[in-house]
């Protein structure tokens, strides 16, 4: 396992409802939760969230990487000082807490590569660099969402593959689920984004330059697929740029 200088820590937990718990990445399990126990807290590869609430404002920086900018503190996630160690085309695996069921949505993976010194001292702002790898909405109109295996004790959490084609060398890796259920929050979802930083091996030659995203900036509050009343039977249109592909 790896030291607890490297797990992938989170903030002090508030009352609301999930994030990550632990991932496993390059065949090494990261496990958050020691670092509101520990001082000083462990450093880390996975950016930090201000607890397991949502981020209910598309126009929020917030909604980057999770942070609490309206709060004041701590503030929009700030960069991790590791990075996990992946291949180009190798799955990761991302366990959630447990997933209430009134809260269903999709669930979509970002990329963005970060420069070659590392993501350690990179924000992206409200630059277009990420570019999609993973989404899975709703099943028809069933009352079955990707969130739904994670309402499940013991679930196998979500995966993402690491594009095959992918160019060595840093990426910051966005991971969220949108939940449909909440009419009250300004954009009608609810958002629990969070990030990690990879250094990526292999060799493929390609970053992606197209079909990119910006956060904030590509979500709307009236986006089809935020709007969205999960009670609806409509189909579910999954919002962002369409999946990149090698």
């Amino acid at each position: 396992m790896k030291s607890l200088a490297a797990v992938i820590g989170c903030a002090t937990l508030v009352a609301a409802h999930g994030w990550v718990d632990n991932a496993t990445i390059g065949g090494q399990y990261y496990q958050p939760y020691q670092d509101p126990y520990m001082s000083p807290a462990p450093q880390r590869v996975s950016r930090e969230v201000q607890g397991n609430g949502p981020v209910e404002d598309v126009t929020l920086p917030d909604l980057q990487c999770g942070g609490w900018s309206a709060g004041g503190v701590p503030g929009p996630s700030k960069p991790a000082a590791l990075h996990a160690n992946a291949k180009a085309g190798e799955t990761v695996n991302l366990k959630w807490t447990l997933w209430p069921d009134s809260h269903k949505g999709p669930t979509i993976t970002y990329m963005a590569r970060c420069p070659d010194t590392g993501c350690n001292n990179w924000q992206p702002g409200t630059s277009a660099v990420w570019f999609k790898i993973q989404e899975e909405g709703r099943s028809g109109t069933s009352n079955t969402w990707a969130t739904s295996p994670l309402e499940i004790a013991g679930n196998a959490g979500v995966n993402y593959k690491i594009p095959s084609c992918l160019k060595p060398g840093y990426y910051l890796v966005r991971h969220e689920i949108i939940a449909l259920h909440g009419a009250w929050a300004p954009s009608g979802a609810q958002f629990y984004p969070n990030c990690h930083q990879l250094q990526v091996s292999g060799s493929g030659t390609t970053v992606p330059k197209s079909n990119l995203a910006a956060f904030p900036g590509t979500y709307k509050a009236t986006d089809p697929g935020i709007s969205y009343d999960m009670y609806n039977a409509n189909p579910y249109t999954i919002p962002g740029p369409p999946v990149f592909s090698c």
